[in-house]
Order: structure tokens, then sequence, then C-alpha cells
């Protein structure tokens, strides 16, 4: 059965058109509710209960109400959280005992968009078979519960603290961060009260970054997807260190002293280096994006490697099949398994600085033995419904230019999930050839596509 709303992270759109609507907002509250009676094995009277965060996002007002009345309708009881990041929900569904966890967030986009998502009781993304029955429930008639039986709304007025608590304990506890200045980048979003708490609790000076949100400001020129802003607040202050989280707090970009910047791939190597020091068993999991460097560096610590396809939730099914504890994607998504159960902007950075704290190294230093390869990537437009993976020029392309980059280097043609695009990404040692082969890749799927 194929999926009509929910993508690799949950139902995402513009706000005000399908699906991100209220009504359909409503139904999926039901549909969902519903669901998780039919699944849950009940005491009689008993009713299970989701909890809702949200982000800053104005819209998230509309849609926390649709979906708080639909749960509602169904018998479910409704814990609302107020804005908090995406993982703090997953954290709280197990520490509360509760059955679905929902976050309303379009994460790194902009304000128009909003979208929602689901954890499951053990703080994971829910099994592809029950977000399909969600989708099946979508078709039938909205019904409601009796007056008795109706699901009953309550805020939770300690979980900014509970989650706080929560981040520092993943911390080592002979370890503080005194005497560490931090440049703290929130992209006005979720975490905005939560981080700077966490990171000044420990012992940090922390300067601040995007933490005025006014409903419309999210990701808007701050944040881990605009990397000149950290860069810019770590060179005024004069801070050590800089962390920039996005819009829902689930990914993490890192700045040193001289405003150089960390991606996902370079601090997901400072954890496994300081893991694999400590004499921690394992392998780490990429993706198909991860720099080929990256790799080559993993290599040289012992340990082995694999790519998952783009996206957390993939990164994380990989991370359970091998029995490996991190992995994660450079575009900051970060998964610790032996702290989390989900991709964590604020305990991967926590992970980071107390590497940079137990080897007493800056992270300039921690980093200087991987030198990643040149990349280059070109998006070319192709019509729908266009196979290029059936075209034997294309195909013929990609076997030369792999034959010529050896094992130095690699080719990945790869679609995206939102445009009618697809992305050729070229990685070697020489960045002339690797231009060179990604252009000349281009042009051939561009005349293909024609």
């Amino acid at each position: 059965m194929s999926r009509r709303y929910f993508g690799t992270d949950g139902v995402r759109g513009r706000v005000g058109e399908p699906p991100i609507t209220p009504d359909f907002c409503l139904r999926l509250g039901y549909a969902a509710g519903k669901t998780l009676v039919a699944h849950e094995n009940l005491r009689q009277g008993e009713r299970p209960a989701v909890i809702i965060g949200k982000d800053t996002r104005i819209s998230g007002y509309m849609l926390e109400s649709a979906l708080e009345a639909g749960f509602s309708a169904a018998g479910v009881d409704v814990y609302l959280a107020g804005p908090l990041p995406t993982p703090a929900i997953a954290y709280l569904t197990r520490a509360l005992r509760l059955q679905v966890g929902v976050v309303i967030s379009a994460s790194h986009n902009p304000f128009e968009d909003n979208g929602i998502k689901f954890f499951s009781a053990a703080g994971t993304k829910l099994p592809d078979a029950v977000e399909l029955e969600i989708e099946a429930r979508l078709d039938e008639p909205m019904g409601c519960e009796p007056s008795a039986t109706l699901g009953k709304a309550r805020r939770i007025d300690d979980a900014r603290g509970r989650y706080v608590e929560f981040c520092k304990n993943t911390f080592p506890n002979e370890l503080d961060l005194r005497g560490l200045k931090i440049a703290l980048d929130c992209a006005h979003g979720a975490a905005y009260m939560v981080a700077p708490k966490v990171f000044h609790e420990l012992g940090a000076e922390t300067v601040l970054v995007g933490v005025e949100p006014n409903g419309t400001n999210i990701n808007d020129g701050v944040g881990a997807t605009v990397p000149s802003s950290i860069r810019e607040a770590v060179l005024k202050s004069g801070a050590d260190v800089g962390i920039s989280l996005d819009g829902d707090g689930d990914r993490i970009l890192m700045a040193d002293a001289e405003g150089n910047i960390y991606d996902g791939d370079k601090l997901l190597y400072v954890i496994a280096k300081a893991a694999c020091l400590a004499g921690a068993a394992g392998g780490v999991v990429g993706t198909l994006m991860s720099n080929l460097g990256f790799e080559h560096a993993i290599g040289r610590l012992g340990l082995p490697f694999a790519r998952a396809k783009v996206g957390d939730r993939y990164v994380l099914e990989l991370m359970h099949e091998k029995g490996w504890r991190v992995g994660g994607e450079n575009s900051g998504h970060i998964i610790c398994l032996d702290r989390h159960t989900t991709g964590d902007g604020i305990i991967a950075g926590l992970q980071v600085l107390a590497a940079l704290r137990q080897q007493g190294v800056s992270l300039k230093e921690m980093c200087s033995d991987l030198v990643f390869y040149p990349q280059k990537l070109v998006n070319v437009r192709i019509g729908q419904g266009f196979v290029w993976s059936d075209c034997a020029e294309i195909k013929a392309a990609v076997d030369a230019a792999t034959h010529e980059l050896g094992e130095q280097g690699r080719v990945l043609l790869r679609p995206s999930g939102t445009e009618p695009l697809l992305r050729v990404m070229v990685e070697g040692r020489d960045a002339a050839v690797v231009d060179r082969i990604a252009h000349g890749l281009a042009e051939v799927v561009r005349s293909a596509a024609m």
C-alpha cells in the first residue's frame, strides 16, 4: 500500500494547503486516536494518552487545537507540552509512559510550512504499518465518542524542566563546562528556552542568538541552515565554540573559535573518535551523502562504517540492524543511542563538548586528522516520470566517471524527495576533476531528460 500523506518524516506541507489544514489535522488526530485505541490493551475505563509538542511557528496554535480536538473525539487524553524540541517529545513520551508523542513542526523549513510527526511509546518513529493504518482510517467518516468517554486535555507545567535535566544527565558527571564561552544559536525555534538552560547550568557562559521567536522568524537568517549566523556570533563575541540548532532542535552545526564550521560528518567523527579512544567498540552509520574522507577517517580509527539512505529514519534502522550506537547525517542529524532514542541537537553538542573536555583539546585539534574530499553537487531538473536509472546514456556516463575516479572518488545520483530534480554528486581528491565530472554528468542527464 502506497503512502499518500506520510513521508519519511511525518506529514509536511505549506500551511493552508492540503494536507496542512485545520480540517485535515482534526481528522488526522481522530484517525490516529482510533488507531491507538484499537492497538492498546486497555483496562476497563482506561483511555490511551498522547503528548503534543510544537515549535514556534504561528500556525502551531491552530494545528495543535485541531489535533487536540481530533484525539479527544476519539476518546484519547491529550497532554500539551507547548514549544519544545522534537527530541524532547520523544523523551517525554517514554518518561510519562504515554502511547504516542506528536510534534507539530517543519524543522528547518520557513515559517509558512508546518508538519506533524509521531513517536511511538518507545520514543522512536512510528512503524510503517501503523502509519499506513492511520492513513486508511482517514478515508472513514469521522465520528465522536459519547460525552462520558471523550478525551481530556491538560498542560504539562514542568515539561521543559524535565527535558533540561534529561539533557544534562547525558553529560559525564565528572565534567562541567566552566570556563567555556559558547555562542548558541537556537534559530528562534523550539529550543530557545531549553538549550540556554542546559549549557548555562553545566557551567558555560553563553552568548545567545535566535532566542526571540515571534511566530514568523523561525530559521530566518539564523540556525543550522545558516552557518554564517553562528560564525559571526563566535567571532564577534570571542567565544571558544559555537553551537547552532535548527527550528525543531534535532539538527546541529558547530563552529570553532576561528569561525570554521563543523557539519554533521565532522561532529560525528569527534564523537566516534572519543569513543574509540575510550576503548568503546562498535561502528558508525553515515548516509549516501557522507563525505568519502569521513569514511576513510573512520576506517583509520579501526571502526566499521556503513551507509544508509538519506534520512534519519534510515540511519536509525541501520544502527539497530548493526547493533551500533553512533550514526548521523552530514546535515547535522546525529543519533547517540546510548543517550537517546532519536537524533538530538543539544545532546549531540554535549557529547562533542564532553569529548573535547576529556581529551583536553579544541574542536580544531580534535579534527586535525580528518581531511574531507572535494565534493560537487549539481541539481538537474527532470520531467515528471522520467526514470533516469533506465537510461543507457546516463548509466554509461556514471560507469565511466566511476572508473576514472577509482577508489579515491565516488559518484551518486539521487532524486529529490520534494522537487522534480536529480541530484548529481561527485567527490574525489582533485577538486578540478570532481568539478569537471559533475558538470559532465549533469549535462548527460539534462540531455537525456529532454
